[in-house]
């Protein structure tokens, strides 16, 4: 099988022929039809964060694809079904985490194209309990989204505890940004939609953002002010700036979800007024199983679009630098099989 694997941190990926993986106990193998470029992806191949991959390994945490082959102990996915692997690749079930329902938080989870080799490969091993079926009628390229931007900002706005006719504020519309205007308006929220380039603002008001902020010339802060305040913001751009500038938009008791992670980021909490205003800075990390079951469920009935661009595999280095200049709409999406 061929794989993009990072050989040394920074450096361009490289196309490798490597043997097909066999699955363990309680695994599957996977032939993987389509695989997400996620920002997370480069943090990984540049090795941005304090606890980095071991080299070499394959990144990628948005595959989708077909079973090839069952573990000793699986028995609850068959062979030739479509299935999701996402960032959580296997969690303990164990501790106090999971078993409340925060599985992300376990301390002993490991992660799909960072603790393990990913998807941006042919085939991929997965543990089967966190392989998720794809339901029918969601074919593989719009899957792969889904299985962490659509999971992510799904949970960030389960997380800021969206209700209906309330302002939620998006900053940075990109492949995760897209899918959360979708998400915040399912919840009713009226979307404030910000972002430094007019294609992704032109994007949010097609996706039905009902105020677009441009952060190129307007004072974010003061026009989310100038609505009233934001409700809750939700912070994908990976961008410190970006953080600060939606903070300062909040009403009072509103929240700040954090869910981009740029490489050493810090914002300063003002905390005068974070306290006078009763407002609240909240981290959001992907989602659980569910959370993934339930972002399917929304896009087999019609509710979201994935708006991505296909690549080969074979362009991935190219992809890499397109994301990191900006071009890219929303997502960038491996096709290694599906003729899209």
């Amino acid at each position: 099988m061929k794989a993009a694997v990072v050989r040394a941190f920074g450096e361009p990926l490289v196309i490798e022929d490597r043997p097909d993986p066999e699955p363990g106990p309680g695994q599957v193998r996977v032939r993987v039809e389509a695989s997400g470029l996620c920002h997370t992806d480069i943090h990984a191949t540049h090795g941005d964060w304090p606890l980095k991959p071991t080299l070499p390994f394959v990144p990628g945490h948005e595959g989708v694809g077909l079973v090839e082959k069952l573990g000793d102990g699986v028995t609850h996915l068959s062979v030739g079904q479509r299935v999701a692997v996402p960032w959580l690749g296997w969690a303990c079930g164990r501790c106090e985490h999971c078993l409340s329902g925060w599985e992300t938080l376990c301390e002993q989870q490991i992660n799909t194209g960072y603790g393990c080799d990913g998807g941006h490969a042919e085939k991929m091993l997965a543990w089967a309990d966190f392989a998720q079926p794809v339901p029918n009628g969601v074919d593989a390229v719009d899957a792969a989204p889904l299985a962490c931007a659509g999971v992510t900002t799904y949970k960030a706005v389960k997380v800021a505890g969206v209700r209906p006719s309330q302002l939620v504020a998006i900053s940075g519309i990109g492949g995760l940004g897209h899918l959360a205007v979708q998400y915040a308006k399912i919840a009713g929220a009226t979307v404030a939609a910000i972002d430094v380039t007019d294609e992704k603002l032109e994007l949010a008001t097609e996706l039905g953002a009902d105020l677009v902020i441009d952060a190129r010339k307007d004072d974010v802060g003061q026009v989310l002010k100038q609505h009233g305040g934001a409700h809750a913001a939700i912070a994908l751009a990976v961008d410190e700036a970006a953080f600060t500038a939606i903070n300062s938009g909040l009403r009072r008791g509103g929240k700040l979800v954090m869910v981009a992670l740029p490489a050493h980021g810090t914002i300063q909490v003002p905390i005068f007024d974070t306290v006078l205003n009763g407002t609240s800075v909240i981290g959001s990390i992907v989602g659980t199983r569910q959370d993934l079951a339930e972002v399917l469920q929304l896009h087999a009935a019609d509710r979201t679009k994935v708006i991505c661009e296909t690549r080969s595999l074979a362009a991935v280095n190219e992809s890499i630098d397109e994301l990191l200049r900006g071009e890219v709409r929303a997502r960038i999406v491996f096709d290694l099989g599906t003729g899209r």
